[in-house]
């Protein structure tokens, strides 16, 4: 469904009748680099905890399938909705969401971001928005919880998530297998470009973004946001974004994409609960930050920010 193919003339990637350019191996030192595979997972979530899991059972499977190493979920996977839909699907780590995510992990072999979900803190009276990465070993290998919480009016909708959740307070970044930096976000943090770029200075090479963006936000701002960030950064983003109508009314704008560090959309899914794939050529990333050394003319003695720039 979400498999994009290479067009046999041209060598651009097509899907939903939109043209993609396929970037491929790149020399990187002496030998040729190798590509991680990874893949975006859209999903049209509801309070149906059942079926949005069965959903993202048969497209992580699929996503493998196509020979991805790398698998990120849209934000709020298990249960989206209004406030009370989310609290009542509140999870702990402990409960059946990350079990199952740990256990797919395990069985395919794969780097899971489980998208975010709503979590249950014992102690805490408010949930969290949390983002777990989930190793091919079945282990939990980080937690993130969302840094900036979406209280904004988006046509005449107001949005208030500090009303039952709390945000995080941690930078996160977290390593694939292969020894890939991957930096965690969620969602509305797309919005702070200062978290992408300290999670670049701390070495992320891939950024994930789970997310749930409005149908007018996804329209008007969500790919010039992504592929802004992976510009600003050198780095790859795969940004898995929620699709379609949910209760009461509320709309996601889908339009899941895997943006190289150029800016080039490798990959964008179509109006429907799909994944997309693509290669993430970590030599080509290594290539362009040599070309265009942004990292390393940073100016942290004037604007602050970490000083150390890991690439």
């Amino acid at each position: 469904m979400g498999r994009v193919e290479p067009s046999p003339r041209t060598g651009a990637r097509g899907i939903g009748g939109i043209l993609l350019h396929r970037t491929g191996l790149a020399r990187h030192g002496k030998g040729i680099s190798e590509a991680v595979r990874a893949a975006a997972i859209q999903l049209t979530s509801n309070g149906d905890f059942d079926r949005n899991l069965a959903t993202a059972d048969r497209l992580v499977r699929a996503a493998a399938a196509d020979g991805a190493t790398l698998v990120v979920l849209p934000e709020k996977w298990t249960a989206l909705g209004p406030g009370e839909t989310v609290r009542a699907g509140a999870q702990g780590l402990d409960g059946a969401a990350i079990g199952w995510a740990r256990a797919i992990a395990k069985e395919l072999g794969l780097d899971l971001v489980a998208g975010s979900i709503a979590e249950h803190v014992d102690g805490e009276p408010k949930l969290r928005n949390t983002c777990v990465h989930a190793g091919p070993d079945g282990e939990v290998h980080a937690v993130y919880r969302k840094l900036h919480l979406f209280d904004v009016e988006v046509d005449g909708v107001a949005y208030r998530e500090s009303e039952y959740e709390q945000a995080g307070d941690e930078v996160v970044l977290t390593h694939a297998a292969d020894g890939t930096g991957v930096g965690l976000t969620v969602c509305y943090d797309l919005r702070f470009p200062e978290l992408f770029r300290e999670l670049a200075v701390r070495g992320a090479e891939v950024i994930s973004v789970p997310s749930a963006f409005t149908l007018a936000t996804t329209r008007d701002h969500w790919e010039v946001l992504v592929r802004a960030r992976a510009i600003e950064n050198g780095c790859f983003l795969v940004a898995a974004n929620q699709i379609g109508e949910r209760p009461p009314g509320l709309r996601s704008g889908g339009r899941s994409l895997i943006v190289d560090p150029w800016g080039v959309v490798l990959a964008a899914a179509p109006d429907a609960e799909t994944h997309i794939t693509a290669n993430l050529d970590l030599g080509h990333l290594h290539a362009i930050r040599e070309r265009m050394p942004t990292l390393r003319q940073r100016r942290p003695d004037v604007l602050g920010g970490a000083p150390e720039v890991l690439v």
